[in-house]
């Protein structure tokens, strides 16, 4: 009887691996990153806002305030450049990875930007990527509404 039962039990076992559906258990893995950055199709409201690389930034009616980032829905607002949001790579609730379409000085250009609020939404950081990155993060931190 011993004999007969571990060939059974080793063929049921085998019938239920037919191999031939890999895909249907990748698939459900990748579909909610997926589905969450489709849902962006703005900055999430969590990195909008006014941010100063250093305190003097955030000063009100400063003409200087080169650091300054000031970001809405669609745009980051920097001192001499604007840069409008073009197409969402990675998104959630306080990160996004985007390419933005910018302009200044006269010049146009594309630049795949890193945004992704920390610290309990007290900072920012920023990293660009492409030929003319900076090779290190740039840190913000958030402009208080009462200054």
């Amino acid at each position: 009887m011993k004999s007969i039962v571990l060939p059974v039990l080793a063929l049921a076992a085998l019938a239920g691996c037919d191999g031939g559906t890999p895909a249907a258990t990748a698939t459900p893995a990748a579909e909610p990153t997926a589905t969450e950055t489709a849902a962006f199709t703005a900055i999430p409201v969590a990195i909008r806002g006014r941010w100063g690389l250093v305190p003097a930034d955030c000063e009100p009616g400063r003409d200087d305030a080169k650091g300054l980032l000031t970001i809405d829905a669609t745009t980051l607002e920097f001192y001499e450049s604007v840069g409008t949001l073009d197409a969402v790579t990675e998104a959630g609730p306080t990160r996004i990875r985007a390419a933005f379409d910018f302009e200044g000085e006269g010049m146009t250009w594309q630049r795949e930007v890193m945004l992704e609020v920390q610290d309990g939404g007290d900072t920012l950081v920023r990293r660009d990527y492409g030929l003319d990155a900076a090779p290190a993060p740039y840190r913000y931190t958030e402009c208080n509404q009462g200054n």
